[in-house]
């Protein structure tokens, strides 16, 4: 979420008012999620099935359709990455900065220089380049992850988030002022497509299994896109059923048939049909949820809970959360990834500039390092994964 424009002001009072409501209103309401401990569909089934998938022309093959994160298993480190230093790329909004941390030692290495207001280190889809997305900046910085070198910015307007399509072919910049998604050449970066929208701040999102469609939050009116990979063009718009919604980050399940959607204001996430677009339902988690990051094992999905410093943790099979692991002293856990072995979350600390490490066996915190002021989609890298489809990493 964005914290310097004048849009966040107005986000804040919507957001007040929103809480003002839901304190005041009856839970069962259709405009309140009523607060449950699981989801309200049934239990996921987990199939093995290895029928070939339809997928969007130039996408490389579906490993195994019954999950979609097959490829991020520990060890798998794709060819392209191999011999690149383990590092933590740390966007610090306010610092216009980036810190790398060594997460072997917990120690902070480096501190690079980058555009104004970096908002996240998004892996390429090539995995060969970092790009720092610099927002106020209008700019990308590039990052070599094999040296930790930055290169000479690219001139981009607006990039307040950066995904790649499947295919390779293009970089989606979300262009969240603009009110654009902006389809550029995944490579150059020059523009091939702006395609306007309607709602407020689009800032998150994650792709179908086959690729064809891609799902977007829009952070300041509560609305979620369904956007037609190949035709560049949005195709279904709904507002989420909940006064002042606030919807952040975006992952698919592992077997491709739900998506998830973290809900600041709502205080949990949505739980989407992407292809169906149908009325989502809503599980709570905590206050501020806002990001969400699946486990090497594919069984597992951390969601950070940015207003009230914990991590819950969903387990995809049971179809619900099994444990809520609360930092020390607190904090606002907010952006990251989970370590090549699967054994540490990092998550930025959003307004206590430091970022958190944490056990994902236990739930133990392993560190807390100090870094520069707003930090926030930081990159953990390299990771398993054969491309990236952006964000923080999402790899499939």
């Amino acid at each position: 979420m964005r914290t310097s424009k004048a849009a966040r002001l107005l986000a804040a009072g919507a957001a007040l008012t929103a809480l003002t409501l839901l304190s005041a209103c009856d839970s069962g309401s259709d405009q309140h999620p009523e607060k449950e401990a699981r989801a309200s569909e049934a239990p996921l089934q987990p199939q093995v099935n290895r029928a070939r998938v339809d997928v969007l022309p130039g996408m490389p093959p579906v490993e195994d359709p019954a999950d979609i994160y097959s490829a991020d298993r520990p060890g798998r480190l794709s060819p392209a990455v191999q011999g690149f230093p383990s590092r933590v790329y740390v966007p610090n909004t306010n610092s216009n900065t980036v810190t790398v941390i060594d997460p072997k030692a917990y120690k902070v290495i480096d501190t690079i220089p980058v555009g104004h207001q970096p908002q996240h280190v998004v892996p390429s889809w090539d995995l060969k380049t970092l790009w720092v997305n610099n927002d106020l900046g209008n700019s990308l910085t590039p990052i070599d992850p094999r040296t930790g070198k930055a290169g000479k910015p690219v001139d981009v307007h607006d990039p307040y988030n950066l995904y790649f399509t499947p295919d390779g072919k293009y970089a989606v910049v979300m262009a969240s002022m603009d009110r654009q998604l902006v389809f550029r050449d995944a490579h150059t970066m020059k523009v091939v497509k702006a395609v306007p929208v309607s709602c407020y701040g689009v800032n998150h999102a994650d792709f179908s299994v086959d690729g064809r469609y891609f799902i977007v939050s829009c952070e300041f009116s509560g609305e979620v896109l369904k956007v037609d990979t190949a035709k560049m063009k949005v195709i279904r718009q709904e507002k989420l059923p909940f006064h002042g919604a606030m919807p952040q980050d975006v992952k698919i399940s592992p077997d491709g048939k739900r998506f998830y959607i973290a809900d600041m204001m709502a205080d949990g996430m949505w739980i989407l049909d992407g292809d169906k677009f149908t009325r989502p339902t809503f599980l709570a988690t905590g206050k501020g949820a806002h990001g969400l990051y699946i486990s090497r094992d594919s069984r597992e999905m951390y969601i950070s809970n940015r207003g009230e410093g914990t991590i819950s943790v969903f387990d995809f099979a049971q179809n619900r959360l099994t444990k809520k692991w609360r930092l020390p002293g607190g904090g606002s856990p907010d952006m990251g990834g989970v370590s090549a072995d699967g054994k540490v979350l990092w998550l930025s600390g959003r307004y206590n500039s430091e970022v958190y490490a944490i056990d994902t066996r236990t739930g133990t915190q392993l560190a807390r390092i100090k870094v520069g002021s707003g930090p926030h989609g930081l990159a953990v890298y390299p990771q398993p994964g054969r491309y990236s489809l952006g964000h923080t990493g999402i790899f499939r």
